[in-house]
């Protein structure tokens, strides 16, 4: 008998450190993003103090040496390159995840799955570098001529296009689960009444899913912002807000790479850079907010 209860006052003194050491990691993930955001926050008060709010969003005018930091052409073009890239890989994700888990056979699913994770794992830099040799040049020869347009090819059209091809694989892997989440008993169901396969696929599939479907494309937004070497490499690098998709723009992520390491020692700037990382954290926030409200919408829809 006291053998019994030693066992069990040990057993609970065991399951009070195992709850309370979860407690402790799910209590840090959720500081994190606090004091990441306080961090920049406190580095970002001295340019806050120096121009008002509106004027640093608001403003087209960057001159860090005269003290003027406007934030508006970096705004513009990473919402430009995000939403374009977003644009190209959205319909291809969706219909090659239907194709894969509804038509075709598991062998090529199977020898799909390796080559997605390829995709994933190859460093943007190289996304970078091909942009470089082949997309630049085909913007700047071929598709810009097609409108009339003269152009190095270093644009908005050509990050687009890269950071496209880098959110296929992230975007496909998630699709692809979600898809294979669905009962194959509903698959059954609406077939055994008449619905043809496109039509189940239509109606059963993606409206089970769909709240899933709103989940994919908002992380890969998420992940789209954050892209930094790659669409640095081909988008041009201007200061300037671009009229069209053939201009050169200059993303956030971009402006933090290209001048964080030597502008250290100009405090006005180095805080200006930290606004930026700020900046760009504020936008992924609120697009994750709004899918995570998209997505409570459309569950209780359903």
């Amino acid at each position: 008998m006291a053998n019994i209860i030693t066992y069990n006052k040990l057993r609970k003194i065991k399951d009070r450190i195992v709850s309370g050491w979860v407690k402790t990691m799910v209590g840090l993930v959720l500081l994190l993003p606090v004091v990441i955001a306080v961090s920049l926050v406190s580095k970002s008060w001295l340019i806050l103090g120096h121009s008002g709010l509106s004027e640093l969003l608001f403003s087209s005018v960057w001159r860090p040496l005269a003290g003027e930091f406007g934030f508006w052409p970096f705004i513009i073009s990473s919402v430009w390159v995000t939403f374009l890239g977003l644009i190209f890989t959205a319909p291809i994700c969706l219909l090659s995840a239907i194709y894969l888990t509804q038509y075709g056979s598991k062998r090529l699913l199977g020898m799909m799955q390796p080559v997605i994770d390829i995709l994933a794992g190859i460093p943007s830099v190289i996304y970078g570098v091909w942009g470089i040799l082949l997309i630049v040049p085909a913007v700047g020869r071929f598709l810009a001529p097609l409108f009339g347009i003269e152009t190095s090819g270093f644009s908005i059209l050509a990050g687009g296009f890269v950071l496209a091809v880098m959110l296929i694989p992230f975007i496909l892997n998630i699709l692809i689960e979600i898809f294979r989440t669905v009962p194959r008993d509903l698959f059954e169901a609406s077939l055994s009444l008449g619905a043809s396969k496109w039509h189940t696929i239509k109606h059963v599939l993606l409206g089970k899913t769909f709240p899933g479907i709103i989940s994919a494309f908002g992380l890969g937004l998420s992940r789209a912002f954050g892209e930094t070497i790659a669409v640095l490499m081909v988008v041009g690098n201007v200061v300037a807000i671009p009229k069209t998709i053939f201009d050169p723009g200059y993303p956030l992520p971009a402006l933090i790479a290209n001048n964080y390491g030597e502008m250290l020692s100009i405090p006005m700037f180095d805080s200006a850079l930290m606004f930026a990382a700020l900046l760009l954290m504020v936008i992924v926030i609120l697009f994750n907010v709004f899918s995570r409200w998209a997505i409570i919408h459309f569950e209780r829809k359903q």
